[in-house]
């Protein structure tokens, strides 16, 4: 058994199986057994799974939305929009997997067609981290089941109990026996990881983390050549021309950034804002975090920002705000903790006059902590954007549409929210390009990533 604590006290809260290799084997070897079924299920039945689990998770939504709060430290207000939007993947879904059409062609010959079908790639291997317990699970593991796989999952040891309670209420919902399978671990998390990603019988990886981790997965797959998908960094720009509405502007920047504490992987990293409203901008904002963004209590209704997951996810922040405080920025709000904090509280922060040479600059804060950079024109602004080596999310306000679909074009990037600061959807595929990982979840592309093309040609 291991030990997993409440991030905003580090008192322990719970234990959880502490699982090796082996089990591991074994709940491949469950994926296997059920697939040879489970493949050959109707859509319409699949999607009756997916349904009643969908049901399921609005039913118990308070219980989730708890358990999610004392594992992640999220207000409770935040758990909750959570269980929503990871069950929202599910109902999407449910359309899905009967939605998932092959094509004929009239072939180059006479009397020749060209007739493309799909099927379940096979057993899959989910790794997943702790800033979206649930979301995270549910839009891989939706696709997968409506395509017809059987799934093997590793949750993040901060947040295993999360995912246990998904595997009980899909059990409930009538998924066959070995279909979801989940396996826990702390110490073996790197044994475990490799024994999902280089195992035989596993045909497709799904993977949500960091880039560094998803190199290295990359390439234990690579030698059983599987699928991957890998949804990895953002640093993710928020760009804001002078012609933009504030109060919009506002409304998306709140929203965006002080989310999970600012622990998400499309969080608005770097603030660019046009010179001409600048200080404005810098003004307003502060005044809105002081008014609007609330520490305290997660289990307290009218809170709307926690702590962070653990100490050394604080002390990563701390060490970016020193950083750039030493190379010229200043703090105009937050940038220090109060000694009365809890131990892994960081307040919310905004820091002003940032340049490219401080740390916070080329890193995924992954924190409260807004920082922000003046632009002059359009070109300026795409260049210092595009200066990443990492390219998930990026947000545009501005009131000249031109400009936007001209920089949205631009911008080198998955996914991109114009005048709102919210791009995930489960009808959008989500995911980025260059160090960001490749393949989507979401949108018709969340069923195709789990399923191979098969051409068969008659005459």
């Amino acid at each position: 058994m291991f030990i997993y604590r409440y991030p905003t006290t580090g008192d322990q809260i719970g234990t959880c199986p502490e699982m090796s290799t082996d089990d591991t084997n074994t709940a491949i070897a469950a994926a296997q057994r059920s697939l040879t079924y489970f493949k050959h299920t109707a859509p319409k039945d699949r999607a009756k799974i997916l349904r009643r689990w969908f049901d399921l998770m609005h039913t118990h939504q308070e219980t989730l939305a708890r358990i999610l709060m004392y594992e992640n430290g999220r207000p409770i207000s935040g758990a909750r929009q959570e269980i929503s939007y990871a069950a929202s993947f599910f109902g999407w879904f449910v359309g899905e997997a009967e939605r998932s059409y092959g094509y004929t062609a009239t072939g180059g010959a006479p009397g020749n067609r060209v007739i493309t079908i799909q099927q379940p790639v096979g057993v899959v291997g989910v790794l997943t981290t702790w800033n979206f317990p649930s979301a995270m699970i549910t839009r891989k593991v939706g696709g997968a089941i409506a395509a017809g796989c059987s799934v093997v999952l590793k949750p993040a040891a901060e947040t295993p109990y999360s995912a246990l309670a998904l595997a009980d209420l899909g059990e409930r919902a009538g998924g066959p026996h070995g279909v979801f399978n989940v396996v826990t671990t702390d110490r073996h998390v790197s044994d475990v990881g490799k024994a999902i990603t280089t195992h035989e019988d596993v045909k497709k990886i799904s993977f949500t983390g960091s880039t560094r981790v998803g190199k290295l997965l990359m390439a234990q797959a690579s030698t059983t050549m599987k699928k991957c998908s890998f949804e990895l960094g953002g640093n993710a720009p928020f760009i804001v021309f002078n012609d933009a509405d504030l109060s919009k502007t506002m409304q998306g920047l709140l929203a965006g950034k002080f989310r999970g504490s600012g622990q998400t992987c499309v969080s608005p990293n770097r603030i660019y804002v046009q010179s001409g409203i600048h200080d404005t901008f810098l003004a307003e904002f502060a005044r809105q975090v002081k008014s609007l963004i609330k520490a305290g209590s997660v289990e307290d209704e009218r809170m709307t920002l926690g702590c962070m997951i653990n100490a050394k996810a604080r002390e990563k922040v701390e060490h970016l705000v020193q950083d750039a405080k030493g190379k010229g920025a200043s703090a105009i709000l937050g940038g220090e903790r109060k000694p009365d904090s809890p131990q892994n509280f960081f307040p919310a922060t905004i820091l002003r006059d940032m340049t490219p040479e401080m740390e916070a600059s080329r890193t995924e804060i992954f924190g409260p902590v807004a920082t922000v950079y003046r632009f002059y024109t359009e070109e300026d602004v795409v260049r210092q954007a595009n200066h990443s080596e990492v390219g998930l999310a990026a947000y545009i306000y501005t009131d000249n549409l031109a400009v936007a679909w001209r920089v949205a074009e631009a911008l080198q990037v998955g996914m991109t929210g114009i005048n709102t600061g919210i791009v995930s959807d489960p009808a959008a595929p989500f995911g980025g390009v260059k160090e960001s990982g490749f393949g989507r979840e979401g949108g018709r592309h969340g069923i195709e990533e789990f399923q191979n093309s098969k051409v068969c040609v008659c005459f």
